[in-house]
């Protein structure tokens, strides 16, 4: 079963901005819509909270999301959030289906 997850990546000094921009920039971003499962990976920016990322990720079912877990990517991510000072909040939503 689909589901989303949002992810908020809050940090000072503009950092959260300046993750999502390298993360796109490296190539990672393109690499995590191209693996087998992801239904979409795009960050906005919230008009109210200026030092804060939101990552809305979704996926096709719990196997993909563990298989992006273990991918080597992960390892990339930590590093340029943790290069970033980040603190994470995250949120999970399954998909309702009608009957």
């Amino acid at each position: 079963m689909a589901f989303t997850v949002n992810i908020y990546y809050t940090g000072i000094g503009g950092n959260a901005k300046k993750f999502a921009e390298e993360m796109q920039s490296s190539g990672l971003v393109d690499r995590i819509r191209a693996e087998k499962g992801n239904l979409r990976y795009d960050y906005f920016l919230p008009l109210d909270d200026p030092e804060t990322v939101l990552l809305i990720d979704a996926w096709q079912d719990e196997e993909a999301l563990d298989a992006h877990h273990k991918s080597p990517m992960m390892k990339e991510i930590a590093a340029l959030r943790e290069k970033y000072r980040l603190k994470m909040r995250v949120q999970k939503f399954r998909e309702m289906t009608k009957e």
